[in-house]
This record gives structure tokens, C-alpha cells and sequence, in this order.
């Protein structure tokens, strides 16, 4: 049985899965099952991801004071069996306008919507990666990710004698750099019991 870890990229899965799927910790660890094959044991699963943005902002036509304010399901996620959640820093960055404006429309606050940004996530799981490297915790790292930045780390991972799989969502296309640094590109399935959002 090979020794395997699971590294997710919170933001990435969530913005696929969530355009079709109710996404939540119980997706989140049916689609662990769904990507762990018969002669493969999980070590652990690592889910890279920051907590509801909180705080307050003016808006952009009014001025008025809006309030950020969301509930966090990290911890729930934390609790489940072999999951670890590593967190990064979500940033407001303002607003942005959701789409170009007609022609002489007067603009209102509705018409824009709040720009985040992750912060600290590629770092930390940069830093696992690297770790497994030198502890050999685990064969092989089964990476869910859509971004090119990790693949530094990906490299050190196997020069260091790790097996890199990249996970390719459903009808999604990897990135070429993630694939020619891996050692294997996993298709997957969503999860059966998966809650869509519109049946």
C-alpha cells in the first residue's frame, strides 16, 4: 500500500465546485474518498483555505458603512478524521464593477461587487510539500490545485524522491506546467452523493 497525502487548494476546488455543488466540509471528504484508489493508504489530508473575510468597508457610490460578516465551516472541517486545515489571510482589496455599465446608467452601490485576496496559502503549502520531502512521512502527495506557483515546490518534492499526482477536476483543463511536473494526472469524478444546487 502506498503512503499517500492529500494537499487541497481550498479556493481553487471551492470556485469549480461550487458553480454546480452545495460546497461544504461533507463534499469536501466525499471527494477524498472519490480520489484515493484500493492500493493507496491516506496519511492525511491537508486543505489550504482562509476564513470568511470580517470587517467593515465603505461603499463605493454612497459611502455608507457595509458590514462583512460570514460563518466559517474551517473548524468542522478540521475535526473530521485525518484533515488538517491550514489557513491563510483573506484581504479586501475594494470593489470592482460586476459588469460594464450602459451608457449613461447612473451607478449604485448594487452594481459592484467586494474583491478578496488570498494571502499565505501557496506559502504554506509550499512548506508541506517540502517537509514530506525530508520527513518521508508519505510515498506519494496527491495535489488539488489549479495554480502554477506550486510547481517549485512540486519539483523539490520529487527531486527529493516524492511521486507528485496533479488531480484533474471534471471538465477542467490543467495548466501544462502542472502536468509536465507531476507524475501522474488523476481524472476524477465529482462525488455521487454530491447536493447540486439545482436538480
Amino acid at each position: 500500500m502506498t503512503k499517500v497525502a492529500i494537499l487541497i487548494d481550498g479556493g481553487y476546488l471551492r470556485k469549480i465546485a461550487s458553480a454546480t455543488y452545495r460546497y461544504n466540509p461533507d463534499f469536501i471528504e466525499s471527494m477524498v474518498q472519490n480520489i484515493v484508489k484500493a492500493d493507496e493508504r491516506l496519511f492525511r489530508v491537508l486543505y489550504y483555505d482562509c476564513d470568511p473575510y470580517c470587517g467593515k468597508a465603505a461603499r463605493p457610490i454612497s459611502g455608507s458603512e457595509y458590514e462583512f460578516q460570514a460563518r466559517s465551516w474551517l473548524d468542522i472541517l478540521a475535526a473530521k478524521n485525518f484533515f488538517a486545515v491550514r489557513r491563510g489571510v483573506l484581504k479586501f482589496r475594494g470593489f470592482k464593477l460586476k459588469d460594464i455599465p450602459a451608457k449613461n446608467k447612473v451607478l449604485s452601490d448594487e452594481d459592484f461587487s467586494p474583491v478578496f485576496e488570498q494571502k499565505g496559502v501557496d506559502m504554506r503549502l509550499g512548506i508541506d510539500i517540502a517537509n514530506f520531502s525530508m520527513s518521508k512521512a508519505v510515498e506519494r502527495i496527491i495535489l488539488i490545485s489549479g495554480d502554477t506557483d506550486c510547481v517549485p515546490a512540486m519539483k523539490y518534492g520529487r527531486i527529493a524522491g516524492l511521486q507528485i499526482v496533479i488531480v484533474q477536476l471534471p471538465k477542467q483543463q490543467l495548466a501544462r506546467e502542472l502536468s509536465y511536473h507531476a507524475d501522474e494526472c488523476r481524472s476524477v469524478k465529482w462525488p455521487a452523493n454530491a447536493q447540486k444546487f439545482k436538480e
